[in-house]
């Protein structure tokens, strides 16, 4: 690259991905002032024709999807070395793929994120273009400054034109996503194929695992009993290995989801909080999905360690570092292997942290009864200003309030009456001492009048 801070007139600020060809930057645009995603074609394939035109071809068809639900192409070009570039809208609330680190979501708010992905999907179709790599890191989240979130298909770099699909004579796809007909070379293909996709993604949202071999999927009500008959067979119809028995286009599929995920409870109570919104409208729904991938996979952990307390249960992370004391109500389940301050705005990475609550599935949606605990540790940034900036929509904001004790100094922020009839807190907090790091995170959701905020706070220790 000419220069690893700028492009044209896109101001480089970081790498948002990089895979086997390209990389992408976040950027900023400093003539319309707004963050754009640059697209640049990896240096080691710039020599390689049929993969700069495969490169240049996911742009051209971007921009002839020309759909709010598809990621938008505003400009093209070329480095003075010559590798091209293309700059995209930026989708920053992230991808189905972060949501899931946090282990399957609510049935109903899975369902509808499906169904989004699949209009997105029948858009394309209708543009006469299959996709051929539907999956959870290819479905983006868009937050609008009103809050609202749009879900948005990505990367079209195995994409082709319905004409040419179908006599496609190379294999595509990701395993897990991957239709049979795209497996074996000289299989044309249809938008029955991107429906296949869909049911993978589909299915990874509600049960929080990656379907098996095409005919070999395992029955979702396996992984997840309380999933509702209609819903398994739904995404066993998208999944079957022959597609004239799939759902005959991604437009069908969607509106069956539609159907599916009005009728789940955590939908309608998602629906009093006036449709999906951004990450920081959702942060309750969001910082359970920050965990790591490695927590996801995790089994669940009973706790059976008293506290100081009777009532009190001691709660600890995986690398031992952070330890706490909850109520012994709330100390049903446990997930325990870090998580990534990123969710909260700080910088991407792995810090130890836990989640611990009475129902784990129920903790991402602020629809859902439940009671417990994030903590999670951050040593770069300033976890106070992003606990400031925080804002759950459908709950009415209480006021802050200072905490101190002989090992934390903080800010607590509240806010009650949720449409679970319970309470969020969300708390930053520094030690005491004066010294800047470790710095703490720690948000407390429960039902009823009490307030348990204060005593989880002082029974919190970070090392």
């Amino acid at each position: 690259m000419h220069s690893l801070e700028r492009i044209g007139r896109y101001r480089l600020e970081r790498p948002l991905g990089t895979g086997a060809f390209a990389t992408v930057w976040l950027a900023h645009d400093d003539e319309l002032q707004a963050p754009v995603a640059v697209k640049v074609l990896a240096e080691n394939w710039a020599h390689r024709l049929d993969i700069r035109d495969r490169f240049l071809s996911e742009a051209r068809l971007l921009r002839r999807a020309g759909s709010s639900r598809v990621v938008q192409v505003y400009d093209i070009g070329e480095l003075p070395d010559g590798r091209p570039y293309f700059v995209m809208e930026y989708a920053a609330g992230g991808t189905l793929a972060d949501l899931l680190t946090g282990g399957p979501l609510p049935v109903g708010h899975g369902l509808a994120l499906t169904a989004e992905a699949a209009r997105a999907a029948a858009a394309l179709h209708e543009a006469g273009i299959v996709h051929r790599d539907i999956k959870p890191t290819n479905v983006l989240l868009h937050t609008a400054p009103d809050g609202t979130r749009r879900v948005l298909l990505a990367d079209l770099g195995l994409a082709k034109s319905l004409a040419q699909a179908s006599v496609l004579t190379l294999a595509a796809g990701s395993a897990g996503y991957q239709p049979p007909e795209q497996a074996e070379p000289g299989e044309g293909i249809d938008e029955r194929a991107d429906v296949y996709s869909l049911g993978a993604v589909g299915y990874e949202l509600v049960t929080g695992s990656v379907p098996g071999p095409p005919g070999r999927v395992v029955p979702p009500r396996r992984l997840r009993p309380d999933l509702g008959e209609d819903v398994a067979r739904a995404l066993l119809r998208a999944l079957e290995p022959d597609r004239a028995r799939r759902w005959p286009s991604a437009q069908a599929f969607a509106h069956e989801l539609d159907r599916l995920a009005a009728a789940a409870p955590a939908l309608r109570a998602a629906r009093r909080l006036d449709g999906v919104r951004g990450r920081l409208n959702t942060v309750t729904l969001s910082i359970a999905a920050v965990l790591t991938a490695a927590a996801a996979a995790a089994a669940v952990t009973v706790l059976i360690h008293r506290g100081g307390s009777s009532d009190a249960v001691r709660v600890t992370d995986a690398t031992g570092r952070v330890v706490a004391e909850v109520p012994a109500g709330w100390s049903r389940e446990l997930r325990d292997s870090g998580w990534n301050p990123g969710a909260l705005g700080l910088g991407t990475g792995h810090e130890p942290g836990l989640v611990v609550a009475d129902d784990l599935n129920r903790w991402p949606d602020l629809g859902e009864p439940v009671n417990g605990v994030f903590v999670g540790m951050s040593e770069h940034g300033d976890v106070t200003a992003k606990v400031k900036a925080l804002a759950h929509a459908g709950c009415r904001y209480s006021g802050s309030r200072t905490f101190a004790d002989g090992d934390w100094r903080g800010l607590v922020r509240a806010w009650s009456g949720c449409p679970d009839g319970g309470s969020v807190t969300e708390s930053a907090l520094r030690p005491a001492g004066g010294a800047a790091q470790p710095q703490v995170y720690v948000q407390v959701r429960e039902r009823g009048d009490k307030d348990a905020t204060d005593a989880v706070l002082r029974s919190l220790s970070v090392t």
